[in-house]
């Protein structure tokens, strides 16, 4: 088939939409598909730019045989409703107009977040006359309200409006877990439209190693019980949870914990003022790193946190964060309930905490730190669960499946 897919987000970048594409990308090539992304010029979370990079109103490269197509685009920082709005609108107008200069696709593919991707696909289909297959990783406008982000209620009235005329409009829609599933079904999604194809884990990159004792000493927390969050430090992450349970450690006398707190994000800056405020240095924040070094980061955690704000909505959300961790034979803390809650149960790989319940975060350290037994138990499990059912071979092949099937009638 010829797939062109559209997505906000490519490595460089090393956010989970980036990976996903990229993973799922570089897989259907090997399968012998001609695939094309249309995206931006990488410039996640700050707003700036890459090095080796433009912002011009179109470039080309390839990446794992991937034919990569680079559109300009109102570059904005993670943060400001206004600003990114403007982002996202832009991407949407010159991915469509991209998309035509292209040959003719046997499908499109069009992936949130963010939302006005979703409706480049839309517009995609109608000019160029190919069946859209849209993919669900974040329901806005939902997850926007529920980090406070907007307030407006006519503009999320509008938003609202276009994201059921955005489903509609799709041939089928994929989505990553039940949660959202069930979501989209009481929005009204016929049931035979939808598909779950949930996150996985790249087994190429993330597998058990040994601990990198040379970088846990550059990151200063050799010979301490190394607590790990490796993700976005967001608006949704309630990373305040790290900060509340450090200042109790430091109360308590006990230095030989420490949080080590992995990315960049919209919160990252404001969170580590506050701590260097206080003195907490048992947090230490390293800032974005390449996506190629994440596994020996993880390699230096005694666990790893996944963790996100206590909310309803998040009760659908399934981080790929976890299947890394589970894959690298991490223990995992995990803050977050419904969907994620119940896949780490079914896995045996960690324990399960209230989200925002830094005392809950702090016995889960505790009892790891005092049963290596058990920690390396759910190590074990975790990892054995995770290749089993989450290998993104296995979840590239299925999802070829369905876009087959889409791409046929």
């Amino acid at each position: 088939m010829r797939i062109l897919y559209l997505s906000h987000y490519f490595p460089p970048e090393g956010n989970a939409p980036a990976s996903r594409v990229h993973e799922l990308c570089k897989r259907w090539v090997r399968l012998g598909h001609q695939v094309s992304v249309i995206t931006c010029a990488p410039n996640v979370p700050d707003g700036k730019v890459y090095q080796g990079y433009h912002n011009r109103l179109s470039q080309r490269e390839w990446v794992d045989g991937i034919e990569v197509i680079r559109v300009w685009t109102y570059i904005a920082a993670n943060q400001g409703t206004v600003r990114r709005i403007a982002n996202y609108l832009s991407y949407a107008v010159t991915a469509t107009l991209r998309a035509q200069l292209l040959p003719r696709p046997d499908i499109i593919v069009a992936t949130s977040p963010q939302f006005f991707c979703g409706w480049a696909g839309v517009l995609s289909k109608w000019l160029s006359g190919r069946p859209l297959m849209l993919e669900i990783r974040d329901l806005w406008p939902e997850s926007i309200v529920a980090v406070g982000a907007m307030r407006q209620p006519q503009l999320l009235a509008l938003l609202e409006a276009l994201e059921l005329r955005m489903y509609g409009a799709a041939d089928h829609i994929t989505t990553v877990g039940e949660g959202y599933r069930a979501r989209l079904l009481e929005k009204g999604v016929p049931e035979a439209k939808l598909t779950v194809i949930t996150n996985g884990v790249d087994r190429e990159l993330y597998a058990s190693r040994p601990p990198d004792r040379a970088l846990a000493a550059r990151l200063g927390v050799e010979d301490r019980f190394v607590c790990c969050y490796a993700g976005t430090i967001g608006m949704a992450s309630g990373l305040d949870i790290v900060l509340r349970a450090a200042r109790e450690l430091r109360a308590r006398g006990d230095t030989s914990v420490c949080f080590l707190l992995v990315g960049e994000g919209a919160v990252r800056a404001e969170l580590q003022a506050q701590a260097e405020r206080e003195g907490l240095d048992n947090v230490i924040f390293t800032g974005r790193l390449p996506k190629a070094d994440m596994p020996a980061v993880l390699s230096v955690a005694d666990c790893c946190l996944v963790h996100l704000k206590k909310t309803e909505l998040f009760e659908t959300v399934l981080p790929s964060k976890l299947f890394e961790a589970l894959a690298m034979r991490r223990p995992v803390i995990l803050g977050v309930r419904g969907d994620a809650a119940r896949v780490l149960e079914e896995s045996g790989g960690g324990l399960c905490i209230e989200p925002e319940d830094d005392g809950a975060l702090l016995e889960a350290i505790e009892r790891l730190r005092g049963e290596p037994g058990l920690a390396q138990r759910f190590g074990e499990r975790g990892e054995a669960h995770v290749v089993g059912r989450y290998d993104r071979d296995r979840l590239a092949g299925e999802y070829l499946g369905v876009l087959d099937d889409v791409a046929r009638g």
